[in-house]
């Protein structure tokens, strides 16, 4: 179990964590968040979700003071009365991405490729065609050469030959973490970002314009791009039970399923203790 008391600081994944199945959020956890907030400690919404979905990210979340999207690449400060402040805003070298790619297809053949050029509200993702895609009302196909015009926010990679743990594996081989960040958050691709870019560094950045120390935060997540966060935090990591085995094995603790509303109830049984 974490610490007794309270944090001073919650944040939670969305997709497959807060949000359930059917792209819900229940009336009972934006309550019991509201609660939280109530109790003085600030929430902060952690997902891979790009600028582009800053306002159903807002409204998956409303009671969030803070946004650390893209996977910790765009860090926005909300709390305030007036307009949101970016506090971080990273992007990949179009250059850098055009090597890894060209170094992952030598070692496991074609890859589907996207990318997050744009931050516009709504704007779409570019790349390859792909059936299992889950959103295409928001992709444009475009051709690699469009794709690698200009540094994007992030990229997603596929291939139909290898799941996509076994492509990240080969990934976190052929790319030093100085050059990027590759994960994957379950939607079949690997991702990769800016070198340094994670939920943890995200989080850091939050936590500082704060002044709260790591082993303060609380945070719940489903999938390897939350482990960055699970290994920053000190107070405690909790894992939704329909979470990726890597994440169930390095959590304190472990609340029921997304579907379940398994934040919601943790954090309201957490603050009936405190």
């Amino acid at each position: 179990m974490p610490l007794t008391g309270l944090p001073k600081l919650i944040a939670t994944d969305l997709d497959g964590t807060l949000v359930r199945s059917d792209e819900t959020v229940s009336a009972y956890t934006h309550e019991v968040l509201d609660q939280v907030r109530n109790a003085g400690i600030p929430v902060v919404a952690a997902t891979g979700r790009g600028p582009r979905l800053t306002e159903l990210t807002r409204n998956d979340i409303r009671a969030a003071d803070f946004l650390v999207l893209a996977g910790g690449g765009r860090v926005v400060d909300q709390s305030g009365p007036g307009a949101p402040v970016v506090l971080r805003d990273e992007r990949l070298s179009a250059a850098t991405l055009t090597e890894i790619l060209a170094r992952l297809e030598a070692k496991v053949g074609p890859l589907t490729v996207f990318v997050e050029a744009m931050d516009t509200h709504d704007a779409p993702l570019w790349g390859d065609f792909d059936p299992t895609w889950p959103y295409p009302e928001r992709f444009e196909v475009r051709s690699r050469a469009d794709c690698l015009s200009t540094d994007p926010i992030k990229a997603f990679v596929r291939t139909g030959t290898h799941h996509v743990d076994h492509l990240l594996e080969i990934a976190r081989d052929l790319v030093p973490t100085e050059q990027a960040t590759v994960t994957q958050a379950g939607l079949g691709f690997i991702e990769i970002t800016p070198p340094g870019v994670d939920k943890g560094t995200g989080l850091d950045v939050v936590a500082r314009a704060l002044g709260i120390d790591p082993a303060e935060v609380l945070v719940f997540g489903d999938m390897p791009n939350d482990l960055p966060m699970f290994a920053w935090a000190g107070w405690g990591r909790v894992a939704v039970s329909n979470a990726h085995p890597s994440v169930r094995a390095v959590a304190d603790d472990v609340t029921l399923r997304n579907d379940d509303d398994g934040v919601a109830v943790y954090l309201d049984r957490l603050l009936s203790r405190g």
